[in-house]
């Protein structure tokens, strides 16, 4: 009866034209599940939160218990009113995979996490208003092919905190930076500092224009001078604040954690083929050494010029040599 009741309620809201008429526009409802696998170190849940504090649209989640069964994920975005999910999956304690979803239909894609610098270990100067929201600069390489371009609209949809989300605050004063670079995602995140002629810092506030994703774009290139509320003369900066890290995608699927795959990167080499070919490096170096000096024993044996203590030994009557003679 509940629902009824709502959906009675907002018919006779649109006949009478209260909140909720087709006046008002279609509403960018974004919720994020962000949530990890078990075996994730301090560094992989310190950005999690770091993440989570700058995407106040989002919704944390505890830890899944299985790896193979992704698909459960879709479930539980459905139960908290989600329609994207970030999910950290860790591998034997060292390697992060990110998955990017738009459940229930799709798509989705994997990155292999790389460069991870946290907040706490960056201790830069910028910071920014918990909940603001940002404005995101994609690099124009992401508009030259059809897998980057699908890239960039789930990390719209990802990152893009939408206007009047669960604990927004009516302000944007950061940027997050997307840029493709060596078939990697390099992502920054930037404070807009705003300061007077005279080298007072103005409230942001009175930052004017800062909604505007066109000008911010050029403003990141250089600092700028525009005029605040009050009209006095005010300069633009970036400071960065932090988290960074790098993502390198795998795979592209057509649905949400399954369905066909309709991209791979070939260049990818896994982390635990990297090692693999490291740990055989070594190991044919020690090899090599081995056989060197099995060789170098035996040809002074064959010569008669095996020593102790760098002088060449007599032979005794117990030497191999006399005894199998």
């Amino acid at each position: 009866m509940a629902a009824v009741y709502k959906s009675l309620s907002k018919t006779n809201g649109a006949a009478t034209g209260k909140a909720g008429s087709a006046a008002d526009g279609p509403k960018n409802k974004q919720r994020v599940l962000i949530l990890s696998s078990r075996g994730i170190t301090y560094r992989h849940r310190h950005l999690l939160n770091d993440l989570y504090s700058l995407l106040p649209h989002s919704r944390k989640d505890a830890k899944l218990d299985t790896k193979t069964k992704l698909y459960q994920l879709n479930e539980l975005a459905d139960l908290y009113n989600c329609n994207n999910v970030f999910f950290f999956e860790a591998r034997k304690g060292k390697d992060l995979y990110v998955w990017m979803s738009k459940p229930p239909n799709g798509p989705t894609v994997k990155f292999h996490l790389q460069n991870l610098h946290t907040m706490e270990e960056l201790h830069f100067t910028g910071n920014c208003l918990k909940g603001s929201r940002p404005i995101l600069s994609f690099d124009a390489t992401f508009d030259t092919q059809p897998h980057l371009k699908l890239i960039k609209e789930l990390l719209t949809q990802t990152f893009g905190v939408p206007k009047g989300a669960r604990k927004a605050k009516p302000f944007v004063d950061h940027v997050m930076a997307f840029t493709v670079a060596d078939g990697k995602v390099w992502i920054r995140c930037y404070q807009v500092n705003e300061a007077e002629a005279g080298g007072k810092h103005a409230p942001i506030s009175e930052l004017n224009g800062a909604a505007v994703p066109g000008e911010e774009e050029e403003e990141a290139a250089a600092p700028t001078s525009k005029k605040n509320l009050k009209g006095a003369e005010t300069k633009l900066s970036l400071v960065e604040i932090g988290p960074r890290f790098v993502l390198t995608p795998i795979v592209i699927q057509e649905s949400s954690f399954g369905g066909p795959i309709i991209y791979e990167n070939k260049e990818f080499v896994s982390p635990n083929q990297v090692r693999r070919e490291v740990r055989m490096e070594r190991a044919s170096k020690f090899s090599r050494r081995t056989e060197q000096e099995t060789e170098r024993r035996a040809k002074k044996g064959d010569l008669g010029l095996k020593s102790e203590g760098g002088r060449k030994r007599k032979q005794d009557d117990l030497d191999e040599k006399v005894l199998f003679a």
